[in-house]
């Protein structure tokens, strides 16, 4: 089934969102008191509203098209303001709005809220550390490593983006395999196909994550799915995705590896929903050590009460305007120490109603601006651009969702949506796409061919 690794996520997201609860109450508007209900209530609330957030989203995948499959989505989520189902749904709609591209949309559903804690690192500013580009370090620490582990914030694209940018210069240095999470198993076609699928893994059906999976697959990399469907949360999970990674090395004495994975499945020690992390297992099994690289916690959330001190104070002070990580010669900082090997700290992200400009990915990729002519006045209309070359099935190169909203309507005509507009720009490499457009019953409105240039001018 498609979407079956989802159901034993679910308990992974619980277990994340109950620690978010316990961390940060007082950030996190949508938990609620002490004094309002127990513990144990709370969790029953969650539970309820996991399960209920299954079942909608199952209902929205038999919709015709991710377009009417995401309205289905936001639909139920305007619908409901109970806190604990919009705590728990909001991450499941998340998900769809990374994949019609709607980033700030995604952001402002679900955002884990970073506050300072004891076992944080001191700040780096004011000390001996150099501030360095992320790209360069990161290039530079992994020479001598069998395996570089990034992780993510699935619902936060921003943090694909550096690990699309290396995919390149690593390959160059040797690495040979990338795998990444909830990628599925059963897409044995993936490697001779040389694109993804939606089939192809669960949040591979967000452009980014398409984009990270297709470029390693045009390197020459061999790709991996290492994440085992139906293992459970805690241990179970995460021995079995070390032991598909381990299984790489037994195979292929000469393997190197990259991996992209989520959250703490990358953390090097310290304890893991009770146990120990992917990495953990596989560092112990393997005699492997890791170069783990942390990009989920210095980032921009979606309010600014939710950003660490730390980022708050190193975005105002230095502005950075790419990936940059704190150096101090063969050491590296990290907000969490001996969790991760470094701390990536993203720059901030101006608003801008035609998506950000970190979707350029540092230069690779340039803008191409589209407008409500596409949607022939039925709005909202998904816009897809396809690379040329590739079959109608696969995931696109961007997306982007037009749209006109009328604060009047009643819900079943009113999408509530950051990209509230009708104009935007997707964000193309150089070659030949085939742009779509479609309803939303999948219905296509118009399509244009279109070649973009490597001379263009972003």
């Amino acid at each position: 089934m498609r979407f079956s690794i989802v159901r034993p996520l679910r308990f992974a997201i619980l277990a994340c969102t109950m620690s978010i609860a316990a961390q940060a109450a007082d950030t996190v508007h949508t938990t609620p008191s002490a004094e309002e209900m127990s513990p144990a209530k709370w969790r029953r609330l969650q539970l309820a509203a996991a399960d209920q957030s299954d079942k909608i989203m199952a209902d929205a995948r038999k919709q015709t098209g991710l377009l009417a499959q995401y309205l289905y989505m936001q639909a139920h989520y305007d619908a409901n303001h109970e806190r604990a189902f919009q705590l728990i749904f909001g991450q499941y709609l998340s998900w769809f709005q990374t994949f019609i591209g709607d980033y700030d949309g995604a952001a402002a559903s679900f955002s884990i809220a970073q506050p300072a804690q004891a076992n944080d690192a001191h700040t780096p500013l004011g000390g001996d550390w150099q501030v360095k580009s992320a790209a360069d370090v990161i290039v530079e620490r992994a020479k001598n490593r069998k395996a570089v582990f990034f992780n993510e914030a699935h619902s936060a694209p921003i943090t694909r983006t550096l690990t699309i940018e290396l995919l390149a210069k690593l390959r160059e240095q040797g690495f040979n395999y990338f795998a990444a999470e909830t990628l599925y198993r059963n897409d044995k076609d993936l490697n001779r196909r040389g694109y993804p699928t939606p089939d192809s893994g669960f949040y591979v059906d967000e452009p980014l994550l398409g984009e990270m999976v297709r470029t390693a697959l045009k390197l020459g990399f061999k790709v991996v799915a290492y994440d085992v469907e139906n293992a459970g949360a805690g241990d179970p999970r995460e021995l079995a995705g070390a032991q598909k990674l381990y299984h790489v090395f037994k195979q292929d004495a000469n393997a190197r590896l990259v991996v992209d994975a989520g959250f703490a499945h990358i953390q090097k020690s310290g304890k893991y929903l009770g146990g120990s992390s992917m990495a953990q297992f596989f560092a112990k099994m393997s005699g492997i050590d890791p170069l783990c690289i942390e990009q989920t916690m210095m980032i921009q959330h979606a309010r600014p009460d939710q950003d660490h001190p730390y980022y708050t104070a190193i975005v105002d002070a230095l502005h950075p305007a790419q990936p940059i990580v704190f150096a101090n010669g063969a050491k590296t900082w990290t907000l969490k120490p001996k969790e991760y090997d470094m701390s990536v700290v993203f720059p901030s992200t101006r608003n801008n109603e035609l998506r950000p400009d970190w979707l350029t990915l540092d230069g690779l990729r340039r803008p191409y601006p589209v407008d409500g002519t596409w949607c022939r006045g039925r709005f909202p209309c998904l816009i897809q651009a396809y690379y040329a070359n590739e079959g109608a099935n696969a995931v696109p190169a961007d997306r982007t969702l037009l749209n006109i909203v009328d604060p009047g309507a009643d819900i079943a005509n009113r999408v509530v949506t950051a990209q509230s507009s009708v104009k935007s720009r997707l964000f193309l490499r150089p070659g030949k796409y085939r742009i779509v457009a479609s309803d939303r019953t999948n219905r296509p409105l118009s399509s244009r061919e279109v070649d973009i240039a490597a001379g263009a001018k972003p």
